[in-house]
């Protein structure tokens, strides 16, 4: 069976990376053969093992849906219109052109939201008896809104595995930056230079090094790691004690990791994910004090429902390719 995925993938950012490189390690194991839709096709085969095809070429990406039996949407955030009604016209079209083809469509362990009115409408619209699977709860009361029920399932990413016999340092800490979360620069910046006078080793870790790295460099740790690399990031996460992360997918691959860590909620699926793992998070106008407070205790979150997240993430996986 050859299952081909729709995501952004192939631009360089390691969250939506690690997600793609999940999939297709999940994918295989359930004897399926996986085809990501990416911007750098020939890279993301390389990087994965995989196929891959050309997401913006109409005659590559019609003839990967062409020779699919399966088409999932996700993972990641696509289904929104915050940063552009582009985005969403692009994810709808193509579960409609799959639909049209006669493909079996999953909508999997997406976050759906922020959408205005216009936008929620034509959600609604196309995912009429389409099978859809979130990643969190907070989507679930979304689709509600808009008269669609879904499942809940959990981030691909969440099954991801550290390279082993890794040493972790309690003492150090890693901050994980948005370049386009401004308003949360000042106090990650007091943060980290706290945490530094009592002790502890900070590294700035960029997920999108095109659009992260002044940010992960402006902030004073002792160390940058800049990577889109998911595997990379998610060693030097284990190694942590610790992870403050505005970007969604620092916070995931610690609880990936094991390794307890707060969200800077720049977006409500950073708020969602912090939410339904029982972990601290805070609002980009953070209180520092309270932040490094919680990274020097190391607040763990509840990994009992971590655990479950995890399990709902591999369960996704046989429910998405079912009939």
């Amino acid at each position: 069976m050859r299952v081909a995925v729709s995501g952004y993938y192939g631009f360089g950012n390691t969250g939506d990376e690690a997600i793609a490189l999940a999939i297709t390690r999940q994918l295989k194991k359930q004897g399926a053969t996986p085809l990501l839709l990416s911007n750098t096709p020939e890279e993301t085969a390389r990087a994965y093992g995989c196929e891959s095809a050309a997401r913006m070429r109409p005659a590559a990406l019609l003839g990967a849906l062409a020779r699919s039996q399966v088409v999932l949407s996700g993972g990641g955030g696509l289904l929104q219109d915050r940063t552009s009604g582009r985005t969403l016209t692009y994810y709808l079209g193509v579960i409609r052109a799959a639909r049209l083809l006669g493909k079996r469509v999953v909508v999997f362990n997406q976050s759906v939201g922020p959408l205005s009115e216009e936008g929620g409408r034509r959600v609604a619209a196309a995912l009429k008896g389409v099978r859809v699977i979130v990643r969190d709860r907070g989507s679930l009361d979304t689709l509600r809104g808009l008269g669609i029920e879904g499942e809940l399932g959990g981030d691909p990413a969440l099954l991801l595995s550290p390279t082993p016999n890794l040493t972790r340092d309690p003492d150090r800490v890693i901050v994980a930056p948005r370049g386009d979360v401004t308003d949360a620069t000042e106090g990650l910046r007091t943060v980290v230079g706290r945490l530094r006078d009592r002790g502890r080793r900070v590294t700035a870790l960029s997920f999108m090094p095109d659009h992260d790295d002044e940010a992960a460099r402006n902030l004073g740790a002792d160390d940058v790691l800049s990577t889109r690399d998911p595997q990379v990031a998610l060693d030097a996460i284990v190694e942590a004690g610790f992870v403050v992360g505005v970007r969604l997918h620092a916070v995931i691959l610690a609880a990936a990791a094991g390794v307890p860590f707060l969200g800077i909620a720049y977006d409500p699926k950073v708020a969602g994910f912090c939410a339904d793992a029982g972990a601290p998070a805070h609002p980009t106008a953070l209180d520092p004090e309270t932040v490094c407070f919680q990274a020097r205790s190391r607040t763990a979150p509840d990994w009992t429902a971590v655990a479950e997240m995890k399990a709902r993430a591999e369960r996704s996986f046989t429910r998405a390719l079912e009939r």
